[in-house]
């Protein structure tokens, strides 16, 4: 069968692509890499001219006069010329419901040439959209990402991305996706909260993690206990960083001689996997119910990560004991739980070895490329 996945943001597609390859089938991933990650693709829709050193100059001067990046108009013309080597799928998957990453009319323009030649279309939902924008903006849960937003709106420009999602213009681009789907497919906790009554929402799959790639190495400490903190600018509030920094200064101060903290912000993909290697424990976000795709690959390799793992994903995985430490946005509350396994080292190692049977029995990449294929029907 032949499977276009469009779009990537967190290596979720090239993860599932592993799978349903070695389930036999034909997988075509198209995006733009996602920027300084550089996620691999079949097919690049990567802003390659304004990246150069003559297009960045209109490129800064332009986003300097108006905030408008022309890159957006570059991945839009790059996968227009890729249509032609897009056509007869079975099924094409969008990563979300702007995949392509364009201005909104040439979006819903090349959205609907896909659709129409190609059969059946289906929605991720595994970040933000119309309808998560929406449920976020009206404080349907007891935490968000939106909280620094509501705490303090004169974060509104950081904010603007989700927001973004709220206008008109978004919102047509929405209208046209849900007509020409199939079904909604979430990934995570967070996302089924937003979607769980919507008509066309087909349930949750995990994220798939290709276990095959991943080495398991049971954690040793022999001298101190390293921290690894990795940071993302794009994504410092929606992730709640503040609270881990307030936290690793304490920590600083009344245990230096037993940890090391490591920090690393925006980097590649691959260096920043290769720079949280050595850690003992990661700390990835405090704002969300379930785990993302790097806390995934970290619990993977046996390590303890601070994210979300609240009652809605332990009740759903029917879980007696702690796979990752659900992070809250509580400084006093953070310390309190780094210093426990600070002063019970034995524990780091019992939830390491735990994160990796989970990863294991629920997010394996070929069992989770199945349970995709079941929900295309296919």
């Amino acid at each position: 069968m032949r499977i276009l996945l469009i779009g990537e943001f967190s290596r979720l597609h090239n993860s599932l692509k592993e799978g349903l390859v070695a389930l036999g089938h034909e997988v075509i991933i198209v995006a733009n890499g996602d920027g300084f990650k550089n996620y691999p693709v079949d097919l690049s829709t990567k802003a390659k001219w304004c990246e150069t050193k003559l297009g960045n100059i209109p490129r800064q001067l332009i986003f300097q006069l108006t905030k408008f990046d022309i890159a957006r108009i570059e991945f839009g013309i790059r996968f227009y010329l890729h249509l032609d080597k897009l056509k007869n799928f079975d099924v094409v998957q969008l990563i979300n419901e702007s995949p392509i990453q364009t201005t909104p009319r040439f979006e819903r323009f090349l959205l609907k040439k896909l659709f129409a030649q190609n059969k059946k279309s289906f929605l991720l939902c595994c970040g933000v959209d119309y309808l998560v924008a929406k449920h976020l903006i009206e404080k349907k849960e007891r935490y968000s990402i939106m909280n620094p937003y509501f705490e303090n709106p004169k974060l509104k420009k950081e904010f603007s991305y989700i927001l973004n999602f709220l206008s008109n213009n978004h919102k047509k681009t929405h209208d046209l996706v849900y007509q020409n789907i199939q079904g909604v497919i979430c990934s995570d906790m967070d996302y089924v909260l937003a979607m769980q009554k919507h008509p066309m929402f087909l349930g949750l799959i995990p994220n798939p993690i290709n276990t095959d790639a991943i080495e398991f190495s049971e954690l040793k400490i022999e001298d101190k206990i390293i921290i690894f903190l990795g940071i993302n600018r794009g994504t410092y509030q929606t992730k709640g960083i503040a609270f881990f920094e307030k936290a690793l200064e304490i920590l600083k101060a009344k245990h230096k001689s037993k940890i090391e903290i490591v920090i690393a912000e925006n980097l590649p993909y691959q260096t920043y996997i290769n720079q949280n290697n050595r850690a003992h424990i990661i700390l990835d976000q405090v704002y969300s119910f379930d785990q993302g795709y790097n806390a995934l690959e970290a619990m993977a390799k046996g390590k303890v990560v601070f994210t979300g793992a609240d009652k809605e994903f332990t009740q759903y995985y029917n879980l007696t004991e702690k796979v990752a430490i659900n992070a809250l946005p509580d400084v006093n509350y953070l310390v309190n739980e780094l210093e426990y396994l600070i002063e019970n080292p034995t524990e780091i190692i019992a939830i390491g070895e735990r994160a990796r049977k989970f990863i294991d029995k629920e997010h394996n990449y070929i069992a989770v490329a199945e349970k995709y294929l079941s929900k295309w029907n296919c």
